[in-house]
């Protein structure tokens, strides 16, 4: 058994989690991250990407409304090489009602939010694909932000600031003591890990309801699913959002090469929480509604769908509903239900991860008696240390194409210098789609907890573009082998295990130009490679290592 004795173990590695524990490492605390799976595996990863002005929720949820728009300006300046700065649009067709226009410009006004009511022909400026049929435009600082990138900065400087990070690892036990907590876990290969704390906490998301049952503590969810749908190249430069009551199939944002039209809404069982699925109907109400706002979304090809589940908390033990918040809750459980050494913290959105974790911190160390003052709001991520210049960085490495400095540079900032060498080898590409390289690939595999496929994925953006890792998933399955981390058995059961889960998204959409994609797709893997008819061995750990 592993053992290891900290402050702090913060559990979930979200956006939440991971900004918890940067916080709690840039204040001296000791602490330790355990996540189930890998980073940005849940919720976090499972979102539209929007940089939230607070405009959506102006008119309903002032409080919401501020909290988005402050944290908005902190991660422009904290987290830029994670954000696209491209504004938004909320617009109304001619079947919404008009009165919400002036309601949403009142509500931002109140709000501190820099809306600003724009003529139909400079909204088409802006958006030239935009519905030429729209009676009216706002334009909000919305934005675009990358959620794997975000976790993954957080996590990064947590670590360099001395945290530990456990991913694939799943908490099995959970011992809440005045002399100090036991947190039990196992990883991936079964092997069993023990860490003695002074305090657990609970950044588990929908998860955080079984976490504290680990402790024999009660904390009902009632978990909401969102559907979200992706379309093969980015039909809009600007995010656009419909200006009306928050509803279905109201937004649709621009990401890297992608749009993302978004967002449905279902109630579902919690005992569905590790099943989700999108149903037929929200990926017709998508497309339709989608079509209604740029009417190219009519000749766009639907790459995959997916779906998230945002966790609402019942507070003080009611189970009917009517004290569930949808704004941030930060329990502390000493208070609540006597045990002293956990805290939970859920709810939120992922524009407030920051502002969550800061507040979570705070409470930490006021239960700790120890560690300083917040800085978060001030310290940038790594890679946004200052502004980045494309030509300036793109001029430092001549020979090496530009587009492949420009990709790198978009995702990792100025740790752009860490990945890219002149040795040929190093920038030669793995994934044609997203121009990832395979000095990109091996940074990723060795510096960011990445330990397969899909969490490269995450880091890197392979397999997210057009042909979903048709190409890139075998070259980055050889990579494993060629860095010494895997065996090529290995390699080759993190291979199919990739083209499964990027199937499942898939399989939604498939008809027309995805179903012939996919054929393709099948012929090179079964027909070719004859990847169905190899057997693996049922032991997780064969394989490790070299």
């Amino acid at each position: 058994m592993e053992r290891y004795e900290t402050q702090a173990v913060v559990i979930g590695g979200g956006a939440t989690g991971a900004g918890t524990l940067r916080d709690l490492s840039l204040r001296g605390i000791k602490s330790i991250l355990i996540e189930k799976d890998d980073i940005a595996s849940g919720t976090t990863g499972r979102n539209h990407g929007l940089l939230h002005s607070g405009a959506r929720y102006a008119v309903k949820d002032l409080e919401s409304a501020r909290e988005c728009i402050s944290e908005n300006r902190i991660l422009k300046k904290i987290a830029r090489h994670c954000i696209e700065d491209t504004g938004g649009l909320f617009v109304t067709l001619p079947e919404d009602d008009p009165v919400y226009h002036n309601e949403l410009l009142e509500g931002c006004k109140i709000s501190d939010i820099n809306a600003r009511e724009i003529s139909i022909k400079e909204a088409l400026r802006l958006e030239p694909n935009l519905n030429h049929n729209i009676l009216s435009a706002i334009w909000v600082p919305d934005g675009t932000i990358d959620p794997f990138r975000l976790a993954a900065s957080n996590i990064l400087d947590a670590k360099e600031h001395g945290a530990g990070i456990l991913t694939h690892t799943m908490v099995t036990g959970l011992e809440l003591k005045s002399g100090g907590n036991i947190v039990r876990a196992a990883d991936e290969k079964g092997n069993q890990i023990e860490i003695r704390c002074d305090l657990v906490i609970n950044a588990a998301g929908v998860w955080g309801q079984h976490v504290c049952s680990l402790g024999g503590i009660e904390l009902k969810m009632f978990p909401s699913k969102g559907s979200m749908l992706i379309i093969d190249y980015r039909i809009n430069n600007i995010v656009v959002n419909r200006c009306r009551k928050p509803s279905d199939g109201d937004i649709i944002v621009p990401g890297d090469t992608v749009s993302l039209i978004g967002t449905t809404s279902r109630e579902i069982d919690y005992s569905r929480i590790e099943e989700l699925r999108v149903d037929d109907d929200e990926i017709d109400v998508l497309l339709e509604d989608g079509e209604k706002l740029i009417p190219n979304v009519s000749k766009t090809r639907a790459l995959r769908a997916y779906c998230g589940v945002r966790p609402l908390v019942a507070i003080s033990g009611e189970t009917m509903g009517r004290n569930i918040s949808r704004g941030i809750v930060l329990i502390d459980h000493s208070e609540r239900d006597g045990a002293e050494g956990l805290i939970t913290i859920a709810g939120g959105k992922l524009m407030t991860y920051r502002l969550m974790a800061e507040m979570t911190a705070d409470l930490a160390c006021s239960k700790l008696g120890t560690g300083g003052r917040c800085r978060t709001a001030k310290t940038p991520l790594p890679g946004s240390e200052k502004k980045i210049s494309e030509r300036k960085n793109v001029r430092a490495f001549t020979g090496i194409s530009q587009s492949v400095v420009g990709s790198t540079l978009y995702r990792h900032g100025l740790r752009v210098q860490d990945i890219l060498k002149r040795d040929k080898k190093n920038y030669r590409l793995i994934c044609e789609c997203e121009m990832v390289t395979e000095g990109e690939a091996e940074y990723a595999i060795k510096k960011l907890d990445v330990k397969n496929i899909i969490d490269l994925r995450r880091r890197t953006r392979i397999g997210m573009g057009p042909c979903q890792g048709e190409l890139c998933a075998y070259r980055s399955a050889g990579l494993f082998a060629d860095f010494g981390i895997y065996r090529p058995e290995k390699s080759i059961e993190l291979l199919y295990n990739f083209l499964e889960e990027r199937w499942k998204g898939i399989k939604p959409v498939l008809w027309g130009d995805g179903l012939r994609e996919s054929e393709f797709t099948y012929w090179i893997y079964e027909g070719l490679l004859g990847i169905g008819e190899i057997k693996f061995d049922d032991d997780p750990g064969d394989g490790d290592g070299v």
